[in-house]
């Protein structure tokens, strides 16, 4: 464990740092020349051709379970029973769950936006249709539904698809459904991975076409987006899970552990420590000894925390910061007391900032209101949170009278001249001519 520590003493110290940031980025998707991109791309092709027979096939083939194309979809008999018997006290978690995300979307939905001037404006239309990747294992993912579904729905986006491979008991994971079935989605398939992805993208004689696709997945689905990109709109392509500390001595090591092991037992997961504290840091290192030798993942998390994590010694706070923004991480925490709010002021490139001790990535991942769907990969550069103003389009609106257009026409024309276009500049003379 102790490789993982490293100190701006230490030798090629930034060329070190550079290689970590370059291993935790890039792991989205797989290489378009790879032999994992070209068979992402002949499923896709096969399902285009094939449609629900295709998509059959590649079910049985990856998840092991055999259905017909009737069988795709879940029935509103069985969400409605998934919903009856979820534990009551789980649905009232999901309920207070789903009404932060709801009322912090409204709070920052621009899709309401006026004019902007006397003859142009813009108008918000939400995407008619969405496809929601709902990633299947054994343990349910509720969360995924609620942080991709509810801001979709705030946008006012009235088809919403629900696709999730049939990992649980060859269906899906009844609290999924629940939840579903709680947010009133009733259209929801048992298939995932790229065949899902392109059944969604393309369409089936099962499965109607959509407009967009979001939620995460791994290299497989990510790649099927990447793929299908310009022919719907996707939300990003979200690598492994990561997260970034900075913290100085006044944060608990044992609590910064906890931090760091919370992503990296995702297995593929990034944890990275950032302090000016060697005290801290090696206090960190040997919490993460003892808490990673008690989980239930350990072994997974063990290898993820020396492969893609690190506990770095910077020589200040401003350092970190800068190197905390050469990242753009997924989730960046901030645990240095008083001044964890003047720190985060300076934070340019993260998908969310958690400020102060009692902000665990947690409070994110499935209460707080933000969307847990993050940029990853140092994606936060140019990349945002998913949020309802990701499920508007918006149309330029241009509306000029007699008098407008008279004033304008001379500088249209003579732009539309310089460019060779003579028809453009024809169509304004036109109008003008007496």
């Amino acid at each position: 464990m102790k490789k993982i520590l490293l100190s701006y003493t230490s030798k090629n110290f930034e060329q070190k740092l550079s290689d970590l940031r370059k291993k935790v980025s890039g792991k989205a998707t797989f290489s378009p020349r790879s032999l994992e991109g070209e068979k992402v791309a002949k499923i896709i092709e096969d399902i285009w051709d094939n449609g629900d027979k295709a998509v059959a096939k590649y079910t049985n083939l990856f998840d092991k379970v055999k259905l017909s194309p009737r069988q795709f979809k879940v029935s509103p008999g069985e969400l409605k029973k998934a919903h009856q018997k979820i534990d009551r006290k789980l649905l009232s978690s999901i309920r207070k769950a789903i009404a932060n995300v709801k009322n912090y979307q409204k709070k920052i939905f621009i899709g309401t936006a006026k004019g902007v001037s006397v003859s142009t404006g813009i108008k918000y239309s939400p995407i008619k249709r969405v496809g929601i990747c709902v990633p299947g294992a054994s343990a349910p993912l509720p969360s995924t539904v609620i942080m991709t579904a509810v801001p979709a729905q705030v946008a006012g986006v009235k088809e919403i698809a629900v696709v999730s491979p049939p990992r649980y008991k060859g269906s899906i994971h009844p609290v999924i459904l629940a939840t579903c079935y709680e947010l009133k989605i009733n259209e929801v398939y048992r298939i995932g991975g790229v065949q899902a992805v392109a059944a969604l993208a393309n369409g089936t004689k099962i499965i109607q076409p959509v407009d967009m696709i979001v939620g995460p997945g791994n290299q497989w689905g990510q790649t099927a987006k990447r793929l299908v990109f310009g022919q719907v709109k996707i939300d990003s392509l979200a690598g492994p899970s990561e997260v970034l500390v900075i913290a100085d001595d006044s944060a608990k090591a044992a609590w910064l552990a906890a931090d760091m092991l919370s992503q990296a037992e995702h297995a593929p997961g990034s944890a990275l420590l950032f302090t000016p504290s060697k005290k801290l840091a090696q206090k960190v290192v040997g919490e993460l000894e003892k808490q990673a030798a008690k989980l239930g993942r350990g072994k997974e998390t063990m290898q993820c925390l020396n492969q893609y994590s690190g506990v770095v010694i910077f020589k200040n706070i401003q350092q970190c910061i800068e190197w905390a923004n050469l990242f753009a991480t997924e989730h960046l925490q901030i645990q240095c007391g008083k001044k964890s709010k003047q720190i985060a002021s300076k934070i340019e490139n993260a998908g969310a900032i958690f400020i102060g001790d009692y902000s665990p990535v947690a409070t994110g991942d499935y209460f707080a209101g933000p969307s847990h769907t993050l940029p990853t990969g140092g994606s936060a550069r140019f990349s945002s949170a998913l949020t309802s103003n990701d499920f508007v389009k918006s149309t330029s609106i241009i509306e000029y009278d007699k008098k407008r257009l008279s004033k304008d026409a001379t500088d249209i024309i003579r732009l539309a001249e310089a460019e060779g276009l003579d028809a453009h500049a024809k169509s304004v003379k036109i109008r003008i001519e007496k």
